[in-house]
């Protein structure tokens, strides 16, 4: 359908761009009808039919297209790519060490390289990402990233952090798209852009290998992406309206494939088409099989389209991922079996459970852990104080039990027995040589859960060491089948049952997973556990290729594992971490590298003219919106720029205080440990809202002053803006590029008299 010709469906609801382009102004006057007035010719529009788009509408669509092909917006535009670009990419090889979690994400981007298998509680895209473009640029997989501060030396690490700043350079880009295209506005467009280029938080976390740029890269392209894409709606169906709606919902599994923060921005593009699809359905122009083909389009590029591209990533994650490594005890045995190089790849060995035998036992709890112990005892008023029994993650020596009868001198020669359903065993560590061991005691974490411990020597202990076998759903004498069976061990003295509680041990603890003797005998997982290692040279081997589980299965199972490895993030003992509220003030940064005048330092903090203004823009908007608001209820006379500017304060401004909440509230209801960088995704909108908000005040000046002393007082006010902005920056700069000699609170160093907070810490 041609655009002179569209639908009038926005006269219905009454867009701002029609409002702004509807013929309805006598050329002599300067204010515009009341809004009863408009109301009125609206539902006329309504009533008389709608079947086409009205002259207005095409009108705005044309002059949507000249503007966005104007001179002006390409040198803008131009001018913000360079600027953007070269902030980013100075000194992007500094310092030549390892920065705060480059750590992780480095180290991960090797694993890609190596196809090593690992564990992390995001999803892979980010890290993929990172690894390709190290294979790209030469890097070789070989650094080890240890700790922070760890030299590069011939290490082509440049790669991969150029990589991060090329994305973190699109970010101010994508906010002068995004605001250019709800706003019209050169200025609101150009200080949101400055106000991005010129934050050193933003260029901090642009320069190193992490996921943020990534992240904040795809969110950015896909708000920009829904922008574009409701634009179109006088256009649908036609190649351009399928463009957008198809890199929206790619965009949407990029962000979801970096992030689980990315259910985020789909929350925010979901509600949009939401809205318009109810805005469709009350266009009486439209049949009901219009309706539905507007419908199926939107499941199948914002639900369908991504649910296969965010499949596909993890298709080719377990792909790429197919060698044995860090993350395997994460893991059930059967995901372990499909892993080169792992224990249980391609393995043999005895079928059934055996007395004499040497095991681990995993927990069939999901990232339940392997039953564990070791010399630490358990601390003064923690139960007894005896040896630690845990569930712990990773492949470990500590994890050896052997399994004996109740009868400590009981000996067997030849082929041994084979334990059954209903055996009472003793377990052993095979370490330490203290005996699986219960008593009455208050467990460490889960209150009502008796205390499980190591107790005796060299096997020698009491009563309290025995457990009865119990395999799920059997009966006595049905043997114990390694890998397949579910077993449960029931505490003889006391009638509890071993237990995985899920729960993260403090310090103390070594941060391993509480494991207790629950009385409450309900069969769950976490009191279900499996024989995963078996080792009896007396005994048969058989295959255990039988193990390797479906795609789907290790897909659910893999987002089960992240979903558990989030929540037990929790704040640790003397860890800095930081609350929501301390975001938006710039309350605190983040130490990246360094800490002494010897270091080189880098610091995470924003600039705080930037972000102070982005939080004064907050508090003034909804002034702003009341204002118009009463202006509007009461029938005021207002100009046409007034009501302009007033639409694209309350629907445009709207939608980015909406995006701003939605990436920022939740982070309120987490128990999981934050920290300051969570916030950068909603100071994006925080930035574009502060474009509009104050490109809008500012333009407001001819209510107190007559041309052309408006105008001089609104270009004043925007030359103000920006040498704010510019020599905050040069005050800052080195938070982002490096700091050496003296700490700010010594004599003769850069940053002197610049910690206006005593919470800053460079």
């Amino acid at each position: 359908m041609a655009k002179e010709e569209c639908i009038t469906q926005w006269n219905k609801t009454g867009d701002t761009s029609t409002l702004r382009n509807r013929k309805i102004f006598p050329t002599s006057e300067k204010t515009l009808q009341t809004p009863s007035t408009l109301l009125s010719k609206d539902k006329n529009s309504q009533n008389a039919g709608h079947t086409q788009c009205s002259n207005g509408t095409s009108a705005q669509l044309l002059a949507r297209e000249k503007f966005s092909k104007d001179p002006p917006t390409r040198v803008l535009l131009m001018l913000v790519v360079g600027l953007s670009f070269s902030t980013r990419l100075y000194k992007i090889t500094e310092p030549p060490h390892v920065c705060w979690d480059e750590t992780h994400f480095g180290k991960m981007g090797s694993y890609y390289i190596n196809r090593t298998f690992f564990f992390d509680v995001h999803p892979p895209l980010g890290k993929m990402l990172i690894g390709l473009a190290g294979y790209m640029t030469g890097y070789d997989g070989t650094f080890p990233f240890i700790k922070p501060g760890d030299k590069y030396k011939h290490h082509n690490y440049w790669g991969m952090r150029g990589f991060c700043a090329a994305l973190g350079s699109c970010l101010p880009i994508f906010a002068y798209l995004i605001v250019l295209e709800l706003s019209q506005s050169h200025s609101a467009a150009l200080i949101t852009a400055i106000l991005l280029i010129f934050d050193t938080g933003f260029i901090t976390i642009s320069q190193y290998i992490l996921l943020d740029p990534i992240l904040m890269f795809f969110i950015m392209a896909a708000v920009l992406s829904m922008v574009k894409f409701n634009q179109q709606r006088c256009s649908p169906f036609a190649a351009s309206w399928w463009l957008w709606l198809v890199l929206t919902g790619a965009n949407l599994a990029g962000a979801l494939g970096v992030k689980f923060v990315g259910l985020f921005v789909i929350l925010l593009v979901g509600l949009n088409t939401v809205w318009d699809l109810w805005r469709l359905l009350g266009d009486l122009s439209l049949s009901l099989v219009e309706i539905a083909k507007h419908f199926l389009a939107r499941v199948v590029g914002l639900i369908l389209l991504p649910l296969f591209l965010y499949v596909t990533i993890f298709a080719i994650h377990f792909v790429v991922l197919n060698k044995s490594g860090p993350g395997d005890g994460f893991f059930s045995s059967a995901f372990q079996s499909r892993l080169i190089g792992n224990n249980l790849h391609n393995a043999s060995m005895p079928e059934y459970l055996a007395y004499g035998s040497t095991i681990t036992v995993k927990n069939l709890r999901i990232a339940g852990g392997y039953l564990h112990s070791h010399w630490h005892l358990y601390p003064e008023g923690v139960g007894a104080r005896q040896q630690q029994v845990t569930a712990y993650l990773h492949k470990d020596y500590n994890n050896l039990w052997l399994v004996h009868r109740q009868d400590a001198n009981e000996s067997q020669s030849g082929t041994p027995d084979l334990v059954r359903h209903g055996d009472i065993i003793r377990l052993e560590h095979k370490e330490t040589t203290r005996n699986l061991h219960g008593h009455l005691h208050e467990a460490p974490l889960t209150k009502k859960h008796f205390q499980v411990t190591g107790y005796g020597i060299n096997g020698t202990g009491d009563t309290n060491d025995l457990w009865q076998v119990e395999v799920c759903g059997g009966q006595n004498g049905d043997l114990v089948k390694v890998l397949r069976s579910k077993v449960r061990f029931l505490h003889r003295a006391t009638g509890c049952v071993l237990y995985s509680s899920g729960k993260t041990l403090p310090k103390w603890g070594w941060e391993q997973v509480e494991v207790t003797c629950s009385p409450y005998l309900k069969e769950t997982p976490s009191s279900q556990w499996n024989i995963e290692d078996h080792i009896n040279p007396k005994l048969p081997n058989i295959s255990l290729s039988v193990l390797k589980p479906h795609f789907l299965e290790i897909l659910l199972e893999s987002h089960i594992v992240m979903i558990r490895g989030n929540s037990g993030l929790k704040p640790k003992d003397n860890e800095m971490n930081s609350k929501p509220w301390h975001w938006p003030i710039n309350y605190q940064g983040l130490r990246f590298s360094g800490v002494n005048d010897t270091e080189y330092r880098v610091y995470l903090l924003g600039n705080p003219v930037v972000w102070w203004m982005n939080l004064a823009s907050l508090g003034l908007y909804p002034i702003m919106v009341a204002v118009v608001s009463i202006a509007i209820q009461r029938g005021f006379s207002l100009s046409q720029k007034r009501i302009e500017h007033s639409h694209v304060l309350m629907r445009e401004g709207g939608l980015l205080l909406f995006g701003w909440l939605l990436h920022y509230a939740p982070f309120y209801t987490m128990g999981r440990v934050l920290y300051y960088h969570h916030y950068f995704p909603a100071m994006l909108f925080s930035s574009m809202l502060t474009g509009i908000t104050f490109d809008i005040l500012l333009k407001s000046t001819d209510l107190i002053l007559r041309p052309p002393y408006s105008d001089r007082l609104q270009t004043l006010g925007q030359m103000v803006l920006l040498f704010s902005v510019l020599y905050s920056f040069y005050l800052f700069h080195p938070l982002s590029y490096g700091m050496t000699g003296p700490l700010a609170h010594e004599p003769g160093s850069t940053m002197a008299g610049l910690k206006w907070m005593d919470s800053w810490e460079f």
